[in-house]
């Protein structure tokens, strides 16, 4: 097996070292961090297998894979990769009593933990999900760069190529469909991945007219019917397209591993009504406003506060959502998972970093029309966000 896309020792290293830094600086004398998750496994190895990944505080990291042990050596420049039937064959390299046990706590099913702490007994089990998530918050030249790349991609399919595949007829589901086939011939990865607890997204969320109001249980300001109760995910198979319809879709693409997040829209046949227009522009009038905040040291929490409080009262009516069904951030951070960190919203006070990569989403829901606003996904740089998916303002006209 030939794989030409490994991450580089180098760059392993250095996620490594950031980390132990930031567990040290959050958690001083923390003893060892268990990585059970694929994505967090994959920031640290390079690969994605069925195995662990042990940290010790003093210690070398090692990657025990249950499987595959080929293709994990095939695929990685870790340091250290060793197999194990069980936890009981990598217990048995570690002889010494840890008192606490840093892990993904989100994320790590209790099932998986207790087999895990069965042959690894400790007193004590300490999250580290805040640590880790903003090591992965500051992205290296090696993650930009394939940012820059999904983020091109994201821009010639939404902006440049859908258009063109808009008709009268063809319902959310045959759109979907078709938005996925462009994503994956240009270079898209094929999957979106969220760390949020059991979330599936197939493609984005998708909606005509007024489907993209539809409640759902993810956290964000967009709507989506989908395919039925037990997948309401991609799009409706029974909404067509008609002359008149607002085009919604917000999705992820992905070059080996990392994501970026954009949404679009489209007026299909016909303009919108007036007041929908105009709010579609102040809504993209505000993602630039945001944008141009996002600078090092300035925190999340008041560029939230500064923009909702410059909103009047009639405009915050179905802003970021639709009647009680509305998010509470403006923006977040994306990069190997869509949610990640930092999140613009209250609360969130640790300041922007160079190197972070947030998308920035204001949306309005519009009764009788659907889900107006834009989303692209920006950089962090001294002289403000820069936009890598694009600059179209949405709502292009397709007639």
């Amino acid at each position: 097996m030939i794989m030409d896309k490994k991450v580089p020792a180098p760059e392993l290293q250095s996620r490594l070292d950031r980390f132990r830094a930031r567990m040290d600086a959050d958690n001083p004398g923390w003893e060892i961090a268990a990585f059970f998750g694929r994505i967090n496994q994959y920031y640290f190895t390079g690969t994605i297998q069925d195995g662990v990944v042990l940290i010790p505080r003093d210690g070398e990291p090692v990657f025990w894979v249950r499987r595959s042990m080929e293709r994990a050596q095939s695929e990685s420049e870790f340091s250290d990769i060793r197999p194990m039937r069980s936890y009981r064959d990598a217990a048995a390299a570690y002889p010494h009593q840890y008192g606490r046990l840093h892990t993904e706590t989100e994320i790590v099913p209790v099932a998986v933990l207790n087999r895990f702490c069965k042959y690894f007994p400790v007193p004590d089990v300490v999250p580290l999900d805040l640590s880790i998530g903003m090591v992965r918050a500051v992205k290296s030249p090696f993650e930009l760069g394939l940012m820059e790349k999904a983020g091109e991609i994201h821009r010639r399919v939404l902006e440049d190529r859908v258009p063109g595949i808009l008709r009268e007829g063809m319902t959310e589901a045959e759109f979907g469909a078709a938005v996925y086939s462009f994503l994956v011939e240009e270079g898209h990865f094929g999957i979106v991945r969220f760390g949020g607890f059991n979330i599936e997204i197939e493609v984005g969320q998708i909606g005509f007219g007024t489907n993209s109001l539809s409640p759902t249980y993810f956290d964000g300001p967009g709507g989506c019917v989908g395919c039925c109760p037990a997948a309401p995910v991609l799009g409706s198979p029974e909404r067509k397209l008609q002359p008149g319809d607002l085009v919604f879709i917000d999705n992820a693409c992905g070059v080996d591993g990392y994501q970026t997040d954009k949404t679009m829209t489209y007026m299909f046949g016909s303009p919108l009504p007036g007041h929908a227009m105009k709010a579609h522009e102040l809504c993209a009038d505000i993602m630039d406003e945001t944008a141009a905040r996002l600078r090092p040291d300035a925190k999340p929490s008041d560029i939230y506060s500064d923009i909702m409080e410059s909103l009047d009262s009639e405009f915050l009516e179905n802003f970021m959502g639709f009647r009680d069904r509305r998010a509470g951030f403006l923006g977040h951070g994306t990069g190997l998972q869509v949610d990640e960190l930092p999140v613009i919203t209250r609360g969130f006070d640790e300041p922007l970093v160079n190197g972070m990569a947030i998308a920035i989403e204001p949306k309005k829901g519009v009764p009788g029309v659907g889900m107006v606003g834009i989303e692209n996904t920006f950089l962090v740089t001294p002289q403000g966000g820069r936009s890598i998916t694009g600059k179209s303002r949405g709502l292009i006209p397709v007639w």
